[in-house]
């Protein structure tokens, strides 16, 4: 699999200036159709941004030669008309600044980055901005690498704090850029056998464990959900436990990822345009597998458990056909009306069998409905469930800037997945696709065997903002965005710290 470039974040003192940079940052607000620099601007910027016709609008970016620190190139970053900029300002403005700056090595971010949350999101940004999916490619584009080294100027840089803000953001970016890659990586190469010996490999040597359940296993201990999708293809299915835990006794989540490795659609095929956007459908998974990561590595005071739902969805004379009943895993049967209504499958059973460890927060995580899209559009996730869970994933969001927004699942919306023939069937009407799944996958929250032990449930629909197919934005990159990740490890560790 792709593995990450090394990017290097560090922190200087303002007044340092033995660093000489390939490029000075700046972030400049607009007012009154001009650019009003933010902090001590050398002499000289303001007039050559006036020179530009530069307004400062979000995202925009104005370079002039030798204005930056030591005769760099100076860079000024558009904020729009804000006045204090919020940390997700200074988040995407820093991953504008180095996605421009690709080619080069080392840019100083000169950012009012004086709090502590605001130079977590400049250190934060200017990580996920410097990216590039290269697996693939067999010569180097004309611009060259993503920049190699961010450097931030703060009065924080001597504060005792400091050193543990410069490595969180770099562990919980450099995760967030290795699920970018994974989704990315071409299905042929990544499928579930291949997605399971890269999880157990990216856990070798960390206190992470790694349990998979082949297809023979499947089979055996009744997951009908994962192996009714699976069984299409030629490459079989998988069931992946990764496992944190603290030495100390500690709260537990539990995350349930959607895997699917590449989506036809099955039977109910998928129309042949965008199509390949589906080696997507198996983002859930690979953020589920990278939040473990991440909190093993940060040393998170939680037990965080992750389960890999991982399947392809492939139509042939082995695939699961419409009106097939499949026996899911603690004996629910679902009525199969719409094969392309797979995620919920394997997200059911999931569910289940991570409910039977009676965790304190069970989240699952999918690119399940394109009901998402139509009702959120594409930056903005649904979150639903239990009001406990839904809370969690808002207060962690708050702090990461990551865009989502609660749903419900009205009552009347579950009456449309009875069966005359099963206890369920896995699709209904249209109408409110994104709450009708989240009701489908509620049934499945809990052991079965004990259902007076339910885990306070979340679900998040990150069918959206988890592929970008349009031009790059902020920090976010085109294809796979990493979104989410961060926002799973926050929820993890405000769990620990409760």
């Amino acid at each position: 699999m792709h593995a990450i470039d090394d990017f290097t974040l560090s922190v200087i003192a303002p007044d340092e200036f033995g660093l000489k940079p390939d490029a000075t940052v700046w972030v400049a607000r607009a007012e009154n159709d001009a650019a009003v620099v933010l902090g001590d601007a050398p002499e000289g910027l303001d007039q050559a941004l006036e020179e530009l016709a530069f307004s400062a609008d979000a995202g925009k970016v104005a370079q002039v030669p030798g204005a930056g620190d030591n005769g760099s190139l100076a860079v000024v970053v558009g904020l729009g008309s804000v006045t204090d900029p919020t940390p997700e300002d200074l988040r995407r403005a820093a991953g504008v600044a180095t996605r421009a700056l690709s080619g080069r090595e080392t840019a100083l971010l000169r950012f009012p980055a004086e709090e502590p949350e605001l130079l977590a999101a400049a250190l934060e940004g200017a990580s996920l901005g410097s990216w590039a999916f290269r697996a693939y490619k067999s010569s180097k584009p004309a611009k060259g690498n993503p920049l190699e080294q961010a450097v931030v100027a703060t009065s924080l840089a001597n504060d005792k704090s400091v050193k543990k803000i410069v490595e969180r953001a770099a562990i919980v970016t450099r995760h967030a850029k290795q699920v970018r890659a994974l989704v990315n990586t071409s299905p042929a190469d990544l499928f579930p056998e291949t997605f399971s010996e890269y999880a157990q490999e990216q856990a070798s040597g960390t206190k992470v464990k790694v349990e998979v359940w082949d297809e023979k296993r499947l089979v055996q201990e009744g997951f009908g959900g994962i192996i009714g999708v699976g069984r299409g293809s030629e490459r079989g299915p998988r069931l992946v436990k990764v496992s944190y835990t603290p030495s100390k006794k500690a709260k537990h989540l539990a995350i349930v990822g959607k895997g699917i490795t590449f989506d036809t659609g099955g039977i109910s095929l998928k129309p042949a345009p965008g199509m390949e956007e589906m080696k997507s459908d198996m983002t859930g998974a690979a953020t589920t597998l990278h939040a473990v990561l991440a909190a093993a590595e940060l040393g998170l005071e939680t037990r965080v458990t992750g389960w890999l739902c991982l399947a392809e969805n492939m139509p042939s004379g082995s695939a699961t056909r419409p009106g097939d009943v499949l026996t899911m895993y603690k004996g629910t049967t679902v009525e199969v009306t719409n094969t392309d209504a797979e995620g919920r499958l394997v997200l059911g059973d999931g569910l289940t069998k991570a409910s039977e460890e009676n965790p304190d927060l069970l989240l699952d995580i999918a690119t399940l409905t394109g009901a998402q899209l139509v009702a959120l559009g594409q930056r903005t996730a649904g979150i639903m469930g239990d009001e406990e869970a839904t809370s969690a994933i808002e207060a962690a969001a708050e702090s990461t800037g990551e865009l989502l927004w609660t749903m419900p699942i009205p009552e009347e919306i579950r009456k449309d997945l009875d069966s005359v023939t099963a206890d369920l069937r896995n699709s209904g009407d249209r109408n409110g696709g994104m709450l009708k799944a989240a009701a489908f996958l509620r049934e499945f929250v809990g052991a079965k065997d004990d259902d007076d032990s339910k885990p306070t449930w979340g679900h998040i629909d990150i069918a959206g903002p988890s592929f970008n197919n349009k031009a790059p934005w902020g920090h976010t990159p085109k294809e796979g965005t990493g979104y989410a990740l961060r926002t799973l490890v926050e929820v993890a560790a405000n769990l620990g710290n409760n």
